[in-house]
Parts: C-alpha cells; sequence; structure tokens
C-alpha cells in the first residue's frame, strides 16, 4: 500500500468524511442549478446572499442540535425541544404585546429574560425527571413534548400573537458588524459550548456518565447533576432558538413554531457522528450535519419541489450517511479492497 492510499484511507475512515462530502455535494448542486448560489455580496452595508440566508435561517437549528449532542452525549434523548421554541417565543411575544411601549429596549429585554428563564425551568423539570426519579428520556421528554405546545397555545389564547417591536426584531432580522445577529448568537454559543467542553473536564465528564453512568458514579462524577445539567442547557438552547425563529417573523405561532425541529436536531447530531447509543460526541459534526440539513432544505426549495417532500430527502440523506459511517459497511468496502489490490501469485496463495 502506497503512502498515499494509504493517508487517504485516513482521510475516508475520518466520522466527518461522508458528512462533508453530501455537503459539498448539496452545494455542487446548488451551484449548477443557480450560479449565482455562493455569491455573497454588500446590500445596505451588511453581507447578502444565499450563504449568508442559509447560516441565519439554520442558527437556531444549531443551537437546538447543540443541546441535543449533549443530551444524547449522556445516553439521553429530548423530545420536548419543540415545544419549548413554541413556548419561549409566545411569552415573549406576549409580554411586548401587552406592554404600553413595545419598542422599549428594556421591555423586550425582560421579555427575553422571561422567555430563557422558563425555558431553563421547563429544562430542569426535564433533568428533574430523567436523573432523579429515573424517567426513561423518551418518555420523560415526551410529557413536556405533549403538554408544551398546549402550554404556548394557553399563553397566546390560541391567537397568532403579532407585535411591532424593532428591538425585538434584530434578535432574528438584525445585523451587527455586516452579520446577521442571529449567526453572531449562535456563533458565540457554539464557541463557548466548545470551550467548555473540550478546553475543561466538562466535556470528559458528559462522556464517562454516556458510556457508563453507574462506572462514573463510582469513579465519583456526579452523573445526577451532570444529566441534570444538559438537560436544562438544551432546553434554554432551545429557548433562545424559539426567540430567533419568532422574533423573524414577528410572530408567535403555538401551532408551526419549532414543529418538528427537534427530530432535524437529532438528524443533524447522527449525520455528524455522534451516536445515540452516548458516550463520544462531536460538535464540529453537529454543525455540519446542521449545515446539510439546511443546504438540503434549501435545495428542494430552489428546486421547486414541494417542502411537504423534504422530509423524504432528509431520510436519504441520514441513510446514505449512516451506511458510509457504519463500522461493517467499512469492513465489507475494505475487504473488497484488499481482494482487488492482491497481485494473481498472492490470489492463488489465498486459494490455495
Amino acid at each position: 500500500m502506497t503512502t498515499t492510499s494509504f493517508a487517504w484511507q485516513r482521510v475516508a475512515q475520518h466520522r466527518l468524511f461522508w458528512p462533508l462530502v453530501a455537503l459539498v455535494a448539496l452545494l455542487v448542486a446548488n451551484t449548477i442549478n443557480r450560479p449565482s448560489f455562493l455569491a455573497v455580496t454588500v446590500r445596505d452595508g451588511h453581507l447578502s446572499g444565499s450563504l449568508v440566508n442559509l447560516l441565519k435561517n439554520g442558527a437556531p437549528l444549531l443551537l437546538v442540535a447543540l443541546g441535543m449532542t449533549l443530551v444524547i452525549a449522556t445516553r439521553g434523548i429530548d423530545l420536548s425541544v419543540g415545544a419549548v421554541v413554541a413556548i419561549s417565543g409566545a411569552v415573549a411575544l406576549s409580554f411586548i404585546a401587552s406592554s404600553p411601549n413595545p419598542d422599549s429596549l428594556s421591555t423586550v429585554l425582560v421579555a427575553v429574560g422571561i422567555a430563557l428563564a422558563l425555558s431553563f425551568v421547563l429544562g430542569v423539570w426535564n433533568g428533574f425527571l430523567v436523573s432523579v426519579l429515573g424517567i426513561q428520556p423518551i418518555i420523560a421528554t415526551l410529557v413536556l413534548m405533549t403538554a408544551g405546545r398546549g402550554v404556548a397555545m394557553l399563553i397566546t389564547s390560541g391567537q397568532i400573537t403579532t407585535v411591532n417591536s424593532a428591538p425585538f426584531k434584530t434578535i432574528g432580522s438584525g445585523f451587527w458588524a455586516g452579520l446577521p445577529v442571529a449567526v453572531v448568537l449562535a456563533a458565540i454559543v457554539f464557541v463557548a459550548v466548545a470551550l467548555l467542553t473540550r478546553r475543561t473536564a466538562l466535556g470528559m465528564l458528559i462522556e464517562s456518565v454516556g458510556i457508563n453512568p453507574e462506572a462514573s458514579r463510582l469513579a465519583g462524577v456526579r452523573s445526577r447533576s451532570i444529566i441534570w445539567t444538559v438537560y436544562a442547557v438544551s432546553a434554554l438552547f432551545a429557548g433562545l432558538a424559539g426567540l430567533m425563529i419568532s422574533s423573524g417573523t414577528m410572530a408567535a405561532d403555538a401551532n408551526n413554531a419549532g414543529l418538528f425541529i427537534e427530530l432535524d436536531a437529532i438528524l443533524a447530531v447522527v449525520i455528524g457522528g455522534t451516536s445515540l447509543a452516548g458516550g463520544k460526541f462531536s460538535l464540529s459534526g453537529t454543525l455540519v450535519g446542521v449545515l446539510v440539513i439546511q443546504t438540503l432544505t434549501l435545495t428542494v426549495t430552489m428546486l421547486g419541489i414541494s417542502p411537504s417532500v423534504t422530509p423524504l430527502f432528509k431520510a436519504i440523506v441520514v441513510i446514505l450517511v449512516c451506511l458510509a459511517q457504519s463500522p461493517k459497511v467499512r469492513d465489507v468496502v475494505a475487504a473488497r479492497r484488499r481482494r482487488a489490490a492482491r497481485t494473481p501469485a498472492e490470489a492463488a496463495e489465498v486459494a490455495a
């Protein structure tokens, strides 16, 4: 085996290789369909273009997927993030709408604080059910997933709440230093989570809990506190995503806000190479997974295909990427390559 082929095999075996291949393929397909797809221009003092819109629209999903990554790393799952998104937007917009001065910065800050605080409390509730009462994560979070939409409907009185508040609109539609505020916020959260989990012992502790909770507890790791924390953080990030989504539309739709975002977040985490069995996780993989999901959604829209068909294409991409990442599939491919690389003498020797 040559040095080049060996290096290529190592690159191909990296967990991010096939997700990146899928992302590049989608970008190429979009560029062929629309040559100006990769063009980024400056309009009214800020960046503009399809790539900028892709990043802005993907910011809420990245926040939710980051929290989901930490939860899955502890061998859990959080199905309630979509409901938390709806509740967060409903609380913030209802507070602003009832205020005598919706354009006041202090009003918006209070509304954001209340929404994030409530989201955090909901995450603490999920963590309590899972870590203290020992309820299966899928069941514990399914409770809030089901009831959360009803709570959001109660907050908005069953109506789509709309407001006209310039400070609040900045969260989802504003720009800072030429970049969308949503992208800047998502980037800050991503960097903060990466530093906390990779530059401190927190990441190792989360992985140890996911690999073997009982062994980590016997080793002195406070597994209950860690599990409690990741569910609270997951809901907090979902609450921030809810503010971005409601700010982008300036409306709180309890029925549709964050609908199925939990599934997209799980898909992004899986595409990024994080195992649903818990343990080791990859934040960079989650970022790539979010970009794949968001680019695929944009691709379907640009091709004129009905958005209702998008889940089918998402499923196809997930299946292909997961098959490419499967150790068994890799072993089969590697065995075939070895057989193809044998010389006639080696083949005859094996046959004998």
